[in-house]
């Protein structure tokens, strides 16, 4: 009898931890997405500033053009 509980002890504490382990799993891949998404967020506004720099230093370069030509 005492041999059954233990085994049956044993058992709900390693359902216990399957559980933890589980929601672990799920929270860090909850996580890894977060952190993608982050990153390609990052992305993307770089790549708009970086046009925007762009665009500003082209219309300093024609305003620059124009004044020479005056």
């Amino acid at each position: 009898m005492k041999q059954i509980l233990a085994v049956l002890v044993a058992i709900l504490v390693v359902g216990c931890g399957a559980d933890t382990m589980t929601a672990a799993a799920t929270a860090a891949a909850l996580k890894k997405q977060e952190i993608e998404q982050g990153k390609k967020t990052m992305d993307q506004a770089q790549q708009r500033i970086k046009s925007a720099a762009d665009q500003v230093q082209q219309s300093a370069q024609k305003a620059a053009e124009a004044a020479d030509g005056n």
